[in-house]
């Protein structure tokens, strides 16, 4: 009977989440009145709401547009206003390139010629393709970054376990044994696998598939079984390595450009919108401050996930390339059959890089800071009144405009087809996180508005008595902490509206605080769960929860350092961190000792 009641409780536990938080944190607004106190309930409710997904994450983000004109914090015109931004706009532009470049195929001619360059020893291959998905994830989301080089690897693996199944049947009968219930059963090719989307608690803007619930034992992704696939520990151990590089170096690429991910884009909106004379934030300045980060933290992951599952020896890695082994023979040879078979650049690609390079130029050059930008040659007197969002709009409607092939003639007439049509632009469009950052967004001028993120600030101004550097720390593991369990844009929107005023109570220029906490909230390696693109690799059977713990735990640490060493070095200059900016309020004076 016990049993029963614990299963049904199970059972309808999202409800019972929706249902008692609010009336458990109903005392706050009705024992302590005021705007703060109900402003403080409301963004306790969402928060616990974001953290368990016991609401759809995007229709948790609708709760201010319903709460705060009922508590009279915010006009319901007012609240509305808030829920569209820049950022949606940049979002549009940046989504309408990844959508082309994934319709015409380039992902996968750069993801192949990266991995070319390096060669395929097991060590120069998992650099290859970390590099292959880190450039990715740079401008289209992590995890459909994953989503685009997952099955090159997937297929690669395979080709590997062939070979040295080969390689072995061939010895065993030249000494006269073979065992037939050793040989690989047959697999299906990676893009036949069939994946049961499931909800996880991450990046609601990007796709999510199942994972299965014991790796080692179950069904492979792709159809075969994980008992009894690898002939060797050393050969299990590097497919481990290979799955892992690519999940981590995704979100380690993602962190080196504004859209590259989104909580990089929700931080840059609010410092639009909360301090609109702050113009150090864009894209010139951040690829100078975090891809030196992505790039130190790329490179000592690697190092790290070398030694926990390849080995400790590195001299094999400049071994010559005529001592290659049977497996490093047969990678080669698949790597430069899929290179082949896609021929040379089709027109589309060509329009595709083009457009793709054009809009990186435009946006360095914009407003780079060491020369003037071309929006104050060109156009001196709207200068300020172009942004990033700006160029990815206005090259993204391009794709909508450019044909994609010649004219030609059916016997419906002339029949023109564009780069992309807007069924295939909403297929990757991820309106959930355009809503969740709206939600963000609203909840933000709410604390604001009411008065709560003053509260907050001075509840945690003891800590202007700790180094700048312990706080930054601080802030840094907590929000690490917290994004292994919550969604990546769901923990930034969280922590903006408390941290921001916590610099400015302690007199620390609010991006000291804000910048590290922002690039450490993308990085969730811990757990299958902690975003999709952890979610994705999982699922093809290579993995356990053990594996992704013990090389995440060493690759947050790598992280997290590389941001602390970023923003206490060239950060500093950069942004000017060393000193309290004149576009931040100066601290009040007075306490706020109650509600």
């Amino acid at each position: 009977m016990m049993k029963r009641f614990l299963r049904v409780v199970w059972n309808y536990h999202k409800l019972l989440i929706i249902i008692l938080t609010p009336v458990l944190l109903l005392p706050l607004p009705l024992v302590i009145q005021g705007k703060v106190s109900e402003c403080a309930f409301i963004l306790c409710v969402m928060a616990v709401y974001w953290l368990t997904e016991a609401l759809p994450l995007a229709a948790t983000a609708l709760l201010p547009a319903l709460l705060f004109p009922l508590f009279g914090i915010m006009k319901s015109s007012q609240v509305a206003g808030v829920y569209f931004k820049d950022f949606h706009l940049l979002l549009i532009g940046v989504i309408c390139l990844a959508t082309s470049i994934e319709k015409w195929g380039l992902h996968r001619r750069i993801a192949l010629r990266l991995v070319t360059l390096v060669g395929v020893n097991p060590g120069w291959l998992m650099l290859g393709f970390m590099n292959s998905c880190a450039f990715l994830s740079m401008w289209v989301q992590n995890t459909s970054a994953v989503a685009m080089v997952m099955p090159i690897v997937e297929a690669i693996i395979q080709q590997i376990l062939n070979a040295e199944g080969e390689g072995e049947q061939r010895q065993r009968t030249m000494t006269g044994t073979s065992n037939l219930g050793l040989e690989l059963e047959e697999t299906e090719g990676p893009c036949e696998k069939n994946e049961e989307p499931i909800r996880t608690n991450k990046e609601p803007d990007e796709m999510e598939y199942s994972i299965p619930e014991e790796a080692p034992s179950q069904t492979h992704a792709i159809g075969q079984k994980i008992e009894g696939r690898y002939r060797s520990k050393r050969e299990h151990m590097m497919c481990k390595g290979l799955c892992l590089s690519i999940t981590y170096s995704s979100s380690i690429g993602g962190i080196a450009t504004l859209p590259g991910t989104s909580p990089n884009l929700i931080f840059s909106e609010y410092i639009h919108q909360f301090y609109p004379e702050c113009t150090s934030i864009n894209f010139g300045n951040w690829i100078v401050l975090c891809l030196p980060i992505s790039i130190i933290a790329l490179l000592l992951s690697w190092i790290w996930l070398h030694w926990m599952f390849i080995g400790s020896d590195f001299r094999v890695l400049f071994r010559p390339s005529g001592e290659r082994s049977e497996s490093e023979t047969a990678t080669a040879r698949i790597i430069e059959e899929d290179y082949n078979t896609l021929g040379p650049m089709s027109p589309q690609e060509v329009v595709t890089a083009f457009i793709f390079i054009l809009m990186v130029v435009l946006w360095v050059f914009r407003d780079p800071g060491f020369m003037p930008g071309w929006a104050s040659i060109f156009l001196p007197e709207y200068a300020g009144y172009i942004s990033d969002a700006t160029v990815a709009l206005l090259l993204g409607l391009v794709f909508f405009i450019m044909p994609a092939h010649k004219p030609s003639a059916d016997k419906h007439g002339i029949k023109y087809e564009a780069m992309i049509s807007w069924k295939e632009f909403q297929a990757c469009m991820p309106w959930e996180v355009a809503l969740l950052v709206g939600g963000g967004f609203a909840l933000a001028e709410g604390t604001q508005v009411s008065g709560l993120s003053s509260w907050v600030a001075n509840l945690l101004s003891p800590l202007g008595s700790l180094p700048i550097i312990a706080t930054v720390t601080i802030a840094c593991v907590l929000v690490t902490s917290v994004t292994e369990l919550a969604s990546n844009a769901a923990t930034i929107t969280i922590f903006l509206p408390i941290l921001a005023p916590l610099a400015e109570a302690i007199h620390v220029n609010p991006l000291y605080v804000l910048i590290p906490t922002t690039l450490c909230t993308s990085f969730a390696f811990l757990l299958p769960s902690s975003n999709p693109s952890n979610a994705i690799v999982f699922a093809y059977g290579h993995l356990t929860t053990t594996d992704m713990v013990k090389a995440g735990i060493g690759v947050n640490v790598i992280s997290v350092l590389a941001v602390l060493l970023a923003v206490t070095t060239w950060g500093i200059p950069l942004f000017d961190l060393d000193t309290y900016p004149d576009w931040a309020p100066t601290p009040s004076t007075s306490n706020i000792t109650g509600w």
